[in-house]
């Protein structure tokens, strides 16, 4: 996977005169990120003896990593990779939001109170899946906002395949009926999607609920790190980063040639 990673790394060179204390290794610095993810262990505690550098060091690299966007470019590389070996299935998608509760207290703008407990603060992440279960994109709001339809649609990017056009959309969306507004049928197909979305009133198990179960996967994998099981960064950037690098991750699970 570090061959798909380091063409899309941003170059530093270093200066001639006066260069200073010598760069760590772009690849040790990713998996000492990786270890803090994954573990859940507090930076500056990171282990100095497997060779990933210093806790501060790894945090700023992953700033570093996070301002041009690598990790969405990240994505769209795997993506196209489950396209072309067939491993992606655009008939439907499915988009479901979980909240996280957050340890930092609300000095976030991305940190709101549970629609279901106000006194618990969080963050809402927002996943929106293909027919098989894989997370095609991953955005972070407050746990205020209810939903967030169109912004995660319209920011899925072209997914190229070796032949014919690429694909912008899918056919169908399922959701539950949180996402049951009159606005969003309407955008939904102006949009050329079929909006296949729970009604407020009925009961359940009425069809979209069979469905479901691909964003619900989706997001017990993006749980599955222990540095996102609660949310400890007072920045949106960071945490943001975080979470992007567990979705790409999750797709590399799935792709063949990992």
């Amino acid at each position: 996977m570090w061959g798909v990673i380091e063409p899309l790394l941003p170059k530093h060179e270093r200066r001639f005169r006066y260069p200073g204390r010598k760069r760590i290794d772009d690849r040790k610095a990713l998996q000492g990120v990786l270890f803090v993810l994954f573990t859940g262990v507090q930076g500056e505690f990171l282990p100095q003896e497997l060779g990933f550098g210093c806790g501060p060091t790894c945090w700023l690299r992953l700033g570093e990593d996070r301002s041009p966007g690598l990790w969405e470019e990240l994505q769209r590389v795997l993506l196209d990779g489950l396209r072309a070996a067939d491993r992606l299935d655009f008939c439907r998608a499915t988009i479901d939001a979980s909240h996280n509760a957050g340890q930092m207290g609300p000095r976030s703008p991305n940190v709101g109170p549970s629609p279901v407990d106000r006194v618990r603060s969080g963050s809402k992440r927002h996943v929106l899946t293909d027919a098989r279960g894989t997370p095609l994109r991953v955005s972070l709001t407050g746990g205020h906002r209810v939903a967030r339809l169109v912004p995660l649609i319209a920011s899925l990017g072209p997914v190229r395949d070796k032949r014919g056009r690429p694909r912008h959309k899918p056919r169908m969306l399922y959701s539950d009926r949180g996402y049951d507004y009159d606005l969003y049928h309407c955008q939904l197909r102006e949009r050329g999607i079929t909006p296949k979305i729970a009604r407020r009133g009925r009961p359940h198990g009425s069809g979209p609920a069979k469905v479901r179960w691909d964003a619900e996967s989706a997001i017990a994998w993006l749980h599955g790190p222990r540095r996102l099981r609660s949310r400890w960064e007072v920045r949106d950037d960071m945490h943001d980063a975080f979470l992007q690098l567990a979705h790409c991750m999750t797709v590399a699970r799935k792709h063949p040639a990992f």
